[in-house]
């Protein structure tokens, strides 16, 4: 186990230390889950904070799942869809609940991630029901399933597709690195599997080292962002609390930026 002291001194960055790319402001926002109210809202901050402070330049990261368990999912892609269009400044990671949505259009699956855990609300904002008639889909039969499934890929638009198909795993500004769930310590950066920059926790987590740069996640959710020496827990359960939380860095400065609205 390594102990603090040699977390603080081993090779590597430090939160402290931590620097973005001299003259640009990052807006890095964890996980919506279909809680369009709450991107809309910080989006709205974001603006009014580069109308005001007027940055030389600025990119806005969101580190994945788009989708799932919160209400508009649909109308979320449709809105990242169109900031990407409008400025190229804006950029999206995938996240495993991103994929997962990929995955069930591809091959559809009743025990996997979509259809356990948020799925259903996901089709729901594209005018779906897969679980109509209430309950949960669990024990339901095959025919029905793929009925469910042809009926959502007919809703989804194309555009929606190809915009999850396009989004990458990672980025790197600065002395930061912006994945979904986190990296596997010990193994460079660029060599980083997308299993674990989607699906990553306890061997992350628990890495007290430093590491080549400072990792900004989300995908477990925490009360509130949750800063360490080494990265970022950015993800606040936004479908569930209200509170939408995004990390903001403008040369050695960071700070957390939260938006709040109804609890889920």
């Amino acid at each position: 186990m390594i102990t603090e002291m040699e977390a603080l001194t081993a090779p590597g960055i430090h939160f402290l230390d931590a620097r973005g790319p001299e003259g640009m402001r990052i807006y890095a926002i964890g996980d919506v889950h279909g809680r369009l109210d709450l991107l809309a809202a910080m989006y709205r901050r974001i603006a009014a904070e580069i109308s005001q402070a007027r940055p030389a330049d600025w990119r806005v990261v969101h580190l994945g799942d788009y989708v799932d368990r919160g209400p508009d999912s649909k109308g979320v892609i449709d809105f990242l869809i169109e900031v990407r269009k409008r400025d190229p400044r804006h950029l999206m990671l995938a996240g495993n609940h991103d994929i997962g949505f990929l995955d069930f259009l591809d091959t559809p699956d009743a025990d996997g991630l979509f259809m356990r855990y948020g799925g259903i609300q996901t089709a729901q904002s594209y005018g779906v029901a897969l679980n109509e008639g209430g309950g949960a889909w669990f024990g339901r039969s095959e025919a029905a399933l793929r009925q469910g499934h042809a009926a959502l890929v007919e809703a989804v638009p194309k555009s929606h597709v190809e915009f999850l198909q396009s989004l990458p795993f990672s980025l790197t500004f600065g002395d930061f690195f912006f994945c979904h769930a986190g990296i596997r310590p010990g193994i460079a950066l660029e060599s980083q599997s997308v299993q674990d920059l989607i699906w990553i926790r306890d061997v992350f987590h628990n890495h007290s080292g430093l590491h080549p740069k400072i990792v900004v996640h989300g995908h477990t959710p925490v009360p509130e962002a949750q800063v360490m020496v080494n990265r970022v827990n950015i993800d606040t359960l936004a479908y569930q609390t209200g509170n939408l939380s995004a990390l903001v860095v403008e040369g050695a400065d960071k700070r957390i930026l939260v938006v709040s609205g109804e609890r889920g």
